[in-house]
């Protein structure tokens, strides 16, 4: 396996990793909400999965040879939502 073949791979597992440590939020912050349902905690569960749904397209675009820029927009709404609902949970 070359270098450029290495990188690559471990890149992937990287972003894997990234995708699934969001994943892990998005349910923790879901069971919290249904334990105790709340405004703050339904708002963070929100922004979390947005927040995951963001790294999984990222993850997608990346694997793109040269991606048009309406995919980077498209990719980068979900953070801004997620941002967005974190900011709402922890001022509520």
């Amino acid at each position: 396996m070359t270098v450029a073949g290495l990188s690559q791979a471990l890149l992937m597992v990287m972003q894997m990793a990234v995708f699934a440590l969001s994943l892990g939020l998005t349910l923790i912050s879901f069971q919290s909400y249904r334990q105790r349902q709340s405004k703050r905690l339904e708002s963070a569960f929100i922004g979390f999965a947005f927040l995951s749904m963001g790294v999984g397209l990222t993850t997608i675009v990346s694997q793109l040879p040269d991606p048009m820029t309406l995919f980077r927009v498209v990719e980068t709404v979900p953070f801004i939502v997620g941002f967005g609902m974190l900011y709402v949970s922890l001022y509520r």
